[in-house]
């Protein structure tokens, strides 16, 4: 029981220090676990284990992420030294003449395309790259970029090479044929993201900034580098080469994901900035120049992944995941057992933001679904049910790749998951109405 208020207890002040900006998100995801972990040890309601054994566990957990993410970085802060992304600035710019409308719509379909390898980390580093240098000509709000960027990226991590999908298949021993039901509800939450959210913060920004015609001289202007330090490293000679390697790159990637290459995406991106540095900087000085500039950018966020697995170590090592999963199906009355499904789709929101994916599927998912067969719902059901919180899975702290997006745009979390969440919400909804439509989960079954 004390344990189970902990739980509730951390997840309350994490939230609230992070929202009201009283404390960083790194000090945050280490301090706070810990002061309750503590309190759990010596109250004598932890797991048996050392803080040091939970907390190695979570960092081995984020480890390879972390890894990845360094190099990642560090290859697409080289390609945008190098000057790959001015060409798609450039012509994104033509193409929107100073209309933020169109610039955002592009955001929101250049993200969704991006997302189908699966992997937010690539996305956020390519969109952003292309991006952020257009927004920032124009003036417009980088809030917006990470709005956008998370929303398709959110729907598109249901295909199976995404993780959420492949686990409630696994747990659940559900066939292939789960995604043909969840394309509706996807196919429409991207409609809704692209023709619907994106115009909408397009005609905000606007009224903000109006619409400027631009001239073909101060598009020039817009596109043309004038710091001569800018200039000074770029490589416009290699735009083709750079360009071959990160769609090569980029291929792998998603070739990785469904074709069981053993191909480690730490490997690729590591392999990927030697050739860059190689190629693009011969020079030892100027390689390492490129690093030293780079680098403080990737430590920024590589310190943030590790701090997120201190506190997933914390949180599921002291018992306070499992006691906060137990409690989701104690809560709920023995009344509700003909919605059954949709009280797993309502469950799967907080499950899957406040609980790690493995720990969702893994550990709340089994205890759910086996009420759920006493109650006459399938595992079909079930499985899609548990995936509608995949609405707001992506937004969790808990999520690493985020701190990247947070970083790049330099938006505060709290600000951006409040922004973000409402129109998540929109794609929460759509999901779960669609699913129901479509008689893929019964809205009730008679008990």
């Amino acid at each position: 029981m004390l344990l189970t208020i902990l739980s509730y207890a951390m997840i309350i002040v994490f939230m609230y220090v992070i929202m009201k900006k009283k404390l960083s998100p790194f000090v945050a995801l280490v301090l706070v676990p810990l002061v309750f972990t503590l309190i759990a040890v010596v109250a004598g309601v932890s797991k048996k284990g050392s803080l040091g054994d939970f907390i190695l566990d979570g960092i081995a957990t984020t480890a390879n992420t972390g890894i990845m993410l360094l190099f990642a970085i560090l290859y697409f802060s080289i390609m945008l030294d190098a000057g790959l992304f001015d060409p798609v600035t450039a012509k994104m710019i033509k193409f929107a003449k100073g209309d933020p409308l169109k610039v955002l719509m592009a955001t929101a379909i250049v993200a969704t395309v991006v997302s189908l390898n699966g992997d937010g980390t690539t996305t956020t580093l390519i969109v952003c790259s292309a991006f952020i240098p257009i927004y920032q000509k124009l003036g417009m709000k980088l809030m917006n970029l990470a709005v956008l960027i998370i929303l398709p990226n959110t729907i598109m991590n249901l295909l199976p090479w995404g993780g959420p999908t492949a686990r409630a298949m696994a747990v659940l021993h559900v066939g292939a044929e789960i995604l043909t039901y969840l394309l509706p509800g996807m196919i429409i939450a991207l409609a809704y993201v692209i023709f619907f959210v994106a115009p909408y913060l397009g005609r905000k920004e606007r009224a903000r900034l109006g619409v400027k015609k631009l001239t073909d001289e101060e598009i020039k202007e817009l596109v043309t580098v004038s710091d001569p330090e800018i200039a000074k490293i770029r490589r416009p000679k290699n735009v083709i080469f750079n360009a071959v390697l990160t769609i090569a790159l980029i291929v792998l990637l998603v070739s990785n994901s469904f074709l069981d290459l053993n191909l480690p995406p730490l490997f690729l991106f590591l392999t990927g900035t030697v050739i860059a540095l190689l190629v693009n900087y011969p020079n030892l000085k100027e390689q390492s120049k490129r690093i030293g500039d780079n680098g403080g950018d990737a430590v920024q966020v590589v310190i943030l992944v590790f701090a997120a697995g201190i506190f997933m170590g914390l949180f599921q090592g002291s018992g306070m995941a499992d006691a906060l999963a137990h409690s989701f199906t104690k809560i709920i009355p023995a009344q509700m057992s003909g919605v059954w499904g949709l009280v797993i789709a309502l469950i799967s929101a907080p499950g899957t933001f406040f609980i790690s994916n493995d720990g969702f599927y893994f550990g709340v998912l089994p205890v759910l679904a086996e009420a759920g067969r006493a109650y006459g719902f399938t595992n079909m059901e079930m499985a899609l049910a548990s995936l509608m919180g995949q609405a707001f899975h992506l937004l969790s702290p808990l999520v690493a790749f985020i701190y990247l997006l947070l970083r790049l745009t330099g938006v505060d979390m709290g600000a951006w998951q409040k922004e973000s969440a409402k129109w998540a919400l929109g794609i929460f909804v759509i999901f779960i109405v669609t699913i129901l439509l479509t008689g893929h989960m019964p809205a009730y079954i008679a008990q």
